[in-house]
């Protein structure tokens, strides 16, 4: 069986931030001020590595926080999740937190969880000393392997990340045995539908637990039928949603993949064909009925969806948009110049946060009265 780990991570990751550095990084986590929003500024360390060959990795995070300590400058947490040996990683690591402090002049706290099997490779910095002058990165990690005889008390924590550490580890030990794998996906499974958890948050963490331990088809439709007679029992009805995401998934890569095997696919043919046919047929005929079908197809269906689609859109985006300037400058008016993640958090806010964070401004006497969440 090949398996994924990559999308699964980035999912849970982004959705579960917080439970993700309590249960890893349970000393870092408690320095966090978690009632003041964390940004993610993924596109910004993209663009820091993007002229760089620092090789592949399963996961790459940047999130902005702020400490418990009072202290109002914030703090870059870069956070690598490496799934396989790399002999290069230290330095990796390195590279990243001098790149995002010279890019950002803010503190960088790096940190790696290690899900490889290897329990002995574990990189914790990276730097020299010459001629009297010292450059060192020390850096914490979390290995996944140290887990691995404690996965019965993994699968009955409450954080997230316990369960998603125990299927991680339980896909690793059944790579070669897809009927052990089955049994094991349905223990798991059969514990989070035990959970008391809201609905969303289970089926977040099912589709990841789905995404991990792939089965064949055979053996999954087994499982999803099992599913299908806990729900009845238990009055609990996930399964239909996670399909309906994933069929939703499946079908926006469906059609990107459908999209580039056929432009691909009808460039040679209708090469080959217009060739023997002859550019002036072609050109005729295929205007004549391009014409008329797409003017007839296109006018109609254009004006429908592009006017409903686009009236909708664009009047909760603008909404928004403005939302979002006005609070801008009332803050800029009252605290002075915004930070670029201040100003990226405003940017991507939805609108009910930025309506929360304009009440909470008029009676506040920092940034961080504006934008406390209790």
């Amino acid at each position: 069986m090949s398996d994924d780990y990559d999308s699964p991570w980035k999912e849970v990751v982004m959705h579960h931030f917080p439970e993700f550095m309590a249960f890893y990084f349970p000393q870092a986590h408690a320095q966090i001020d978690w009632s003041l929003p964390h940004v993610f500024l993924d596109q910004e360390l993209a663009a820091l590595s993007a002229d760089a060959e620092l090789g592949k990795r399963l996961l790459d995070k940047l999130v902005s926080v702020r400490k418990l300590d009072g202290d109002e400058q914030w703090v870059l947490v870069h956070l690598e999740v490496q799934g396989w040996h790399d002999a290069d990683f230290a330095e990796r690591m390195f590279i990243y937190n001098y790149r995002v402090y010279d890019r950002y002049r803010h503190p960088v706290a790096s940190m790696a969880l290690l899900t490889d099997e290897n329990r002995h490779w574990r990189p914790t910095g990276f730097g020299w000393q010459q001629l009297g002058c010292t450059m060192q990165l020390d850096f914490p990690i979390a290995k996944m392997q140290d887990y691995a005889y404690v996965i019965p008390d993994l699968a009955s924590q409450e954080n997230a990340f316990a369960l998603v550490s125990a299927a991680h580890l339980l896909a690793q030990n059944t790579r070669n045995d897809a009927h052990r794998r089955r049994i094991a996906k349905w223990k798991l499974t059969k514990m989070l539908y035990e959970r008391d958890w809201d609905r969303q948050r289970i089926i977040d963490l099912y589709r990841v637990m789905d995404w991990i331990m792939r089965l064949p088809p055979a053996l999954e439709q087994r499982l999803r039928s099992g599913i299908v007679q806990l729900e009845r029992r238990s009055d609990m009805t996930y399964l239909s949603s996670i399909e309906r995401i994933g069929m939703e998934i499946g079908i926006k890569k469906g059609m990107e993949q459908g999209l580039q095997q056929g432009m691909q696919q009808g460039l040679e043919q209708g090469l080959e064909q217009g060739l023997e046919q002859g550019l002036e047929q072609g050109l005729e005929q295929g205007l004549e009925q391009g014409r008329e079908q797409g003017l007839e197809k296109g006018l109609e269906q254009g004006r429908e969806q592009g006017l409903e689609k686009g009236l909708e859109k664009g009047l909760e985006q603008g909404q928004r948009r403005g939302s979002a300037d006005l609070l801008s400058l009332m803050l800029k008016a009252r605290f002075g110049p915004l930070s670029l993640p201040v100003q990226i958090m405003l940017e991507d806010a939805p609108a009910d946060l930025l309506n929360q964070w304009a009440k909470n401004f008029v009676h506040a006497d920092s940034l961080d009265a504006v934008f406390r969440t209790e």
